[in-house]
């Protein structure tokens, strides 16, 4: 009789999960349970709110979802309309200190932008394609079966689909569910008290738009504001991505006090008046296709639960993506570390089964590994911000954050601390990457060439931004920067 698991959430988490359980397992039937109604596209929903803003796919977590998905996702994303950009040389992008990334001809890690609805709607009809043992079923879970040794299964909501009863049993349980996962409740209901927890909350808040690119402009760079976290004022920040249907998305966010605002004209005004107005100049011109939607609170903070440190941790029950840590979504490592996570599950249950002894905390302990990479990452900088929740930056906060804003000036002109900062931001290489000698000497060194205060544009690109600028409402001329 072919063995079952309970995956509980159909975001990118859960669908990576489903995809590891898969392909471990090709006969194991696997039942993918989410509160929502999934929709019948891509298009957002509920249960995901950070959905409406911008999402990056990481070389890290596009490697591990080739790894474990049957057909390309890379292939896949790009014939729905995402778009695959260069680090090195697709994107304009402005540092704290207010130098921009010089455009290098070397190649260098790429990285997947589209809508975060095309890349759920993606994987999941690349499961209901090729993995017939893997179903979606609408249902609320309301706690786990079993006790402290071992899980057997969900208890379901009376709202679950027909047929699934008030009990699902499983040989594998996956919780995948997000932000809003309720597995320390769940993991008390069968004796298990006392997880370690930690939140970090910057107080950030996502606003973002929608725009349909304007007529020439397809090839123009991502481009990106970076939040300045070392002068002791608030964050702020934007970015415009490209998406699929010949749209830009325009994400701005702001640390507590420096939030963006909400109404159209404020929209456009804060990202004009953000060190450099390029964001502004941009979107001046350019035709809103959507009003400006507004994330904060809980769907922006850092939360870490340190379920592989429990002294005691049931079989058979799994913790990946969002239930397991969540980082602030400036950083855009979430569906990556998902990912990563979920390669962690196929090998471990190919090397000891399904049902081997041990199992839960080696994934565990296994997915926790790329979780302190993003952590160190996401949590290293928000500390900085002022009136953030949670912590105050200690000494090494304050070593780890010089060192990370030395090497971060020197990559806008010397090669090899690029490359070092690249591969760490892509997930590919462990943080350790940017202490090799090379990137070390050049943090300590500086750039090799001088600092940038415009962006690096190629000629056909500054006539766009010229163009673009001048088709703007006079009230929406640019005007110049003010430090933030």
């Amino acid at each position: 009789m072919p063995h079952k698991a309970v995956v509980i959430g159909a975001g990118t988490a859960g669908l990576v999960a489903a995809a590891a359980l898969s392909l471990a397992e090709p006969t194991l039937q696997i039942h993918v349970l989410d509160r929502d109604e999934l929709p019948q596209g891509p298009e957002n929903r509920r249960g995901v709110p950070q959905g409406r803003h911008a999402h990056l796919l990481m070389a890290g977590g596009l490697s591990a979802m080739e790894d474990l998905f049957p057909v390309g996702v890379r292939d896949r994303l790009l014939k729905a309309g995402a778009h695959e950009i260069a680090l090195s040389n697709g994107m304009l992008a402005l540092t704290p200190d207010g130098s921009w990334f010089h455009r290098w001809k070397r190649s260098g890690p790429h990285m997947i932008t589209c809508t975060r609805a095309l890349t759920d709607w993606v994987l999941r009809q690349i499961l209901l394609e090729t993995r017939p043992g893997v179903s979606f079923h609408r249902a609320t879970v309301e706690g786990f079966l079993g006790d402290a040794r071992q899980v057997g299964g969900v208890r379901v909501g009376q709202d679950a689909d027909a047929g699934l009863g008030p009990e699902l049993e499983a040989d594998i349980v996956v919780d995948a569910s997000g932000r809003g996962s309720g597995s320390l409740a769940w993991l008390a209901g069968i004796g298990i008290s006392g997880i370690e927890e930690k939140k970090i909350d910057s107080g950030l808040t996502n606003a973002t738009r929608i725009y349909r690119t304007p007529a020439g402009a397809e090839s123009f760079p991502l481009t990106l504001v970076q939040a300045n976290p070392y002068n002791g004022r608030p964050g702020r920040s934007a970015m415009v991505l490209p998406i699929e249907g010949n749209r830009w998305m325009v994400s701005a966010a702001g640390t507590r006090g420096g939030e963006p605002p909400r109404d159209p004209e404020g929209f456009l005004e804060y990202a004009l008046t953000l060190p450099h107005p390029i964001v502004g100049r941009l979107i001046s011109g350019a035709e809103p296709l959507t009003d400006v939607a507004v994330s904060r609170g809980h769907s922006t903070d850092n939360n870490r639960r340190y379920l592989e440190k429990a002294g005691h941790w049931p079989e058979r029950l799994i913790v990946l993506g969002d239930a397991l840590a969540t980082f602030n979504p400036a950083y855009g490592q979430g569906m990556s570390v998902a990912a990563l996570g979920a390669q962690v599950l196929a090998r471990e249950v190919r090397r000891h089964g399904l049902t081997g002894p041990g199992l839960s905390r080696r994934v565990l302990r296994g997915a926790a590994r790329h979780v302190d990479t993003a952590w160190s990452t996401a949590v290293g900088v928000d500390v900085l911000y002022p009136d953030v929740v949670g912590a105050r930056p200690r000494a090494a906060d304050r070593v780890a954050a010089w060192y990370t804003n030395r090497l971060t000036r020197a990559a806008t002109g010397t090669y090899e601390a690029a490359s070092a900062l690249w591969d760490v931001t892509s997930l590919t290489t462990p943080a350790t990457r940017a202490l090799r000698p090379r990137a070390l000497l050049a943090a300590l060194t500086g750039p090799a060439l001088p600092k940038t205060s415009e962006p690096p544009l190629q000629p056909s690109e500054q006539r766009i931004l010229d163009r673009l600028t001048g088709a703007a409402h006079p009230t929406a001329a640019p005007r110049p920067g003010r430090t933030s």
